[in-house]
């Protein structure tokens, strides 16, 4: 097992790596506080590995909630499921939610941890590769609004993230292939060895090397780690970590919630700020290629959706947190291994790319 620390001050908190850690007890009781544990987790996962967790906490008082399995119910209406069995239950504001799950539900277990009695304890167990590498690390949490992903949330810190690299094995082809958009963003933006060394070691990583994806998910967890120290709520670097998001939430968004797997949008917002930089003069046509061939290699789509024009798209980009008076504001490449910060780009080279990038 490896053990990072987000440093923090006196919130800093570990991540825990390795394989089989659901099984250890005094890892996950150590971060508990008091009696009440409510664990939160979805119907894909629970019948999985619900009853490995509950073993752990066998002396506790401890509820659960199940939700749904899809981003189409990352919302306030289900948000609110947990909440009423915080109420029903009168947990206290010393209880422990712990989230078991994916993207969606470590995002909806933290922003009811936030918000129960102003916080209580929150402990992330992620069980897809994309919420080990990323959401589960850094306190975003929140739900979707028809208008917009991610609008509606707060930055609230877990107690740890407890990264069991075993789960992965039960994860399918498709879901494997979104976190891996993650696991490359980190090589693009800030670390252009690792970038190198997905190149070489995609295969293996696809394989479910053991090895390979403990060390993508160490790599991932440190670049992120670093990030949220200096730039905890996003006023500087941790706007780079939304490399190809702008883009891809507006795919996620205007297609329909769940059509796309989060890492999928973001891997062909990736490809279009690839474009887009280009376009800028910032990357060749060679770096370009280089980008596309690696995502496309890691089982990801790299061209927009033909349901989406380029005034759909402005106009879904235009719901963006990093957007400041009416300008969309984009996170883009200087070169591999080097992003900006949020820019504002001339709408009308961002036009070219909507229409012309991946439309044949």
């Amino acid at each position: 097992m490896k053990a990072l620390t987000v440093e923090l001050g006196n919130r800093s908190y570990p991540i825990y790596i390795g394989h089989d850690l659901l099984g250890q007890a005094g890892l996950l009781q150590q971060h508990i506080r008091a009696k009440q544990v409510l664990v939160v987790s979805n119907e894909t996962v629970a019948p999985l590995y619900l009853q490995k967790v509950l073993q752990n906490l066998s002396s506790y008082t401890v509820e659960t909630v199940i939700l749904p399995d899809g981003e189409q119910y990352k919302n306030l209406q289900w948000l609110n499921s947990i909440f009423d069995q915080l109420l029903a239950c009168k947990f206290s504001r010393n209880a422990t939610l712990i989230a078991l799950g994916g993207g969606v539900v470590g995002d909806m277990g933290g922003f009811a941890a936030a918000c129960y009695q102003r916080g209580i304890v929150f402990i992330q167990i992620p069980t897809t590769l994309l919420a080990q590498v990323d959401s589960s690390v850094g306190g975003k949490t929140g739900v979707n609004h028809a208008l917009g992903k991610n609008m509606i949330g707060a930055f609230y810190q877990p107690q740890c993230v407890i990264a069991d690299a075993a789960v992965l094995d039960t994860l399918d082809d498709r879901q494997l292939a979104a976190g891996l958009a993650e696991v490359i963003k980190y090589g693009l933006i800030g670390d252009i060895a690792f970038f190198a060394w997905l190149e070489a070691n995609m295969p293996h990583l696809l394989a479910r090397d053991k090895a390979a994806l403990a060390y993508a998910i160490e790599r991932s967890c440190l670049n992120k780690a670093r990030i949220v120290a200096e730039d905890e709520t996003e006023t500087g670097l941790r706007a780079t970590l939304n490399l190809g998001h702008t883009f891809g939430h507006a795919i996620e968004t205007g297609m329909g919630y769940g059509e796309y797997l989060h890492g999928e949008a973001v891997a062909i917002g990736i490809c279009q700020a690839a474009d887009l930089s280009r376009r800028l003069g910032w990357l060749s046509n060679d770096d370009v290629s280089r980008i596309i061939a690696l995502l496309k290699k890691a089982g990801l789509p790299v061209s927009p959706p033909a349901g989406l024009n380029a005034r759909q798209f402005i106009e879904l980009m235009s719901v963006d947190k990093k957007n400041v008076d009416g300008d969309i504001r984009l996170i883009l490449l200087h070169s591999i291994g080097e992003a900006t910060l949020p820019v504002a780009v001339a709408r009308a080279l961002l036009t070219e790319t909507l229409e012309q990038y991946g439309r044949a």
